[in-house]
C-alpha cells in the first residue's frame, strides 16, 4: 500500500511537524478516580442533569452525549459552530467527535475545514477538560502518522484523547448493506500492523487511547486478540450506528462482544436520530422543512434512509411516541439512551434550539422508558426489522 493515502495527497496542508513527545496531560477531571467518582455520583443523583460513563478500560469520563461535529465548515459556518460548541459544553457535555475526512459530505475543498473551527473555539477552553475525538481513515502505518499530525496541526492540540478508526481497512458490509458478500472479500493491512503504529503514536504522548468505527465482531475480537498477543494497546470503544432504525447489527452478536465481562468495549453510536429521519421532518417529503434537510440537500447521502420502510416504520414510532405523549425525538433519544450497552450518543446539530432539543430530550424524558413504551417499539421492531436497508 502508498505510504501516503490518495485522501491526504490531495490535501491543501503543509507538510506535517516534526515529532513531539510529551507526557499525558495531568486533569484533576478525568485522572483523579475519587473525585470523578464523587462527582458523577452527584450528577447522577439528579435525574435533571446529564451522567457521566467511564469508557471502556480507559480512565475517559466522558458525558452521555458527545458532540458530533461533521456539519461544521459545510453547513454551519464557523460562528455558528462556536456558539453550538459554547452550548453543549455549557450544559454538561464534555466530548466532541471529529474526524479528519469532516465535513459531510466529503470534499477536497472543504476537507478540514470542521477541525480548524474547532481549533478556534478550543483556543479559549480549558484543554484538559474537553475530550477531543478523531478519526483516520488510510490504517497502514504510514498514514496514521501522517493523519496524526496533520489533525494535532489543525486542531492546534497537542494529543488525542482518542483516535479512531474510521472504517475498516478490509471489506465490510457497511451504510445500508445488510448482508456480508464473500465475493467481496480483499487482502487488508494486518490488525497488528495498525496497532503498533498505534503505539507508537501513544508512546509519544500524541495519542491517549484508541477505538474502531464501523467495525465488526470479527474486527474487534482480532483487535483484542493482537494487544493480547503482541502487548499492544487495547481498543476501548467503538462508534458504529445505531438507533430504532439500525439495530440488529449490533444487537445480534456486538452486544456480547463488548460485553464487560467479555471485552469491554464502550459503545459510541452515531445517528441514534438515524440521519434526521427520527425527527419526523421526513415524513411529509414536500414539506419545507423535509426539502432543507441534509437527506435532500446532498444527493445520494445516506440513502439507506430514504426507502419507503423507513418511512413505514418512521410513522409507526411516531404513533408510539403520540401514544404515550412523547415527541418522536424523546422516544428515539430516550430509547438509545436507556439501553443497558449502551455509553455514549453520538448527537449532532445544524442549530442551538436543535442541540437544544435534543440535549432536553435526554434529560426530560423518564428515564428509563417506561415498560408499557418499550413494549410498544418493541412490537414495532418485530415488523420493521433494520429497514434502512438497501
Amino acid at each position: 500500500m502508498a505510504s501516503s493515502s490518495l485522501l491526504h495527497s490531495t490535501l491543501p496542508f503543509p507538510s506535517s511537524p516534526n515529532a513531539r513527545t510529551r507526557t499525558k496531560p495531568y486533569s484533576p477531571f478525568l485522572n483523579n478516580k475519587k473525585t470523578t467518582t464523587a462527582i458523577v455520583n452527584v450528577i447522577r443523583a439528579d435525574k435533571g442533569a446529564l451522567q457521566y460513563r467511564k469508557l471502556g478500560d480507559s480512565d475517559l469520563n466522558i458525558s452521555e452525549i458527545t458532540l458530533g461535529t461533521m456539519t461544521f465548515g459545510q453547513q454551519n459556518t464557523e460562528k455558528e459552530a462556536h456558539e453550538i460548541l459554547s452550548y453543549a459544553f455549557d450544559n454538561g457535555i464534555n466530548a466532541l467527535d471529529t474526524a479528519e475526512a469532516y465535513p459531510v459530505p466529503m470534499r477536497k475543498e472543504t476537507q478540514g475545514r470542521t477541525d480548524l473551527y474547532i481549533s478556534s473555539w478550543l483556543k479559549s477552553q480549558p484543554r484538559d477538560k474537553i475530550i477531543v475525538a478523531t478519526k483516520v481513515l488510510r490504517v497502514d502505518a504510514a498514514n496514521i502518522r501522517e493523519s496524526v499530525e496533520k489533525s494535532l496541526k489543525r486542531l492546534n492540540t497537542d494529543y488525542i484523547d482518542l483516535l479512531q478508526i474510521h472504517w475498516p481497512d478490509r471489506y465490510v458490509s457497511l451504510f445500508g448493506e445488510f448482508l456480508y458478500d464473500p465475493s467481496k472479500w480483499r487482502e487488508s493491512v494486518p490488525f497488528v500492523e495498525q496497532l503498533r503504529a498505534l503505539q507508537e503514536l501513544i508512546d509519544q504522548g500524541k495519542v491517549r487511547y484508541i477505538g474502531v468505527s464501523n467495525e465488526t465482531s470479527y474486527g474487534v475480537m482480532e483487535f483484542v486478540h493482537a494487544s493480547k498477543v503482541e502487548g499492544l494497546p487495547k481498543i476501548v470503544s467503538i462508534q458504529n450506528s445505531y438507533s430504532l432504525l439500525v439495530r440488529c447489527k449490533f444487537e445480534i452478536d456486538l452486544v456480547e462482544v463488548c460485553h464487560p465481562n467479555n471485552c469491554n468495549i464502550g459503545l459510541l453510536a452515531y445517528s441514534p436520530l438515524g440521519g434526521g429521519s427520527l425527527t419526523g421532518n421526513y415524513i411529509d417529503i414536500e414539506s419545507e422543512t423535509a426539502k432543507r434537510g441534509r437527506l435532500n440537500l446532498f444527493p445520494g447521502y445516506m440513502e439507506r434512509y430514504k426507502g419507503s420502510a423507513t418511512k413505514e416504520a418512521t410513522i409507526k414510532y411516531n404513533d408510539v411516541a403520540k401514544k404515550h405523549g412523547l415527541t418522536l425525538v424523546q422516544l428515539a433519544l430516550g430509547f438509545a439512551r436507556d439501553r443497558p450497552f449502551m455509553t455514549i450518543s453520538i448527537i449532532g446539530a445544524t442549530s442551538v434550539d436543535q442541540l437544544k432539543e435534543d440535549i432536553d430530550a435526554f434529560l426530560t424524558t423518564e428515564r428509563p422508558l417506561p415498560p408499557e413504551v418499550m413494549a410498544d417499539i418493541e412490537n414495532v421492531f418485530r415488523r420493521y426489522k433494520d429497514p434502512a436497508v438497501l
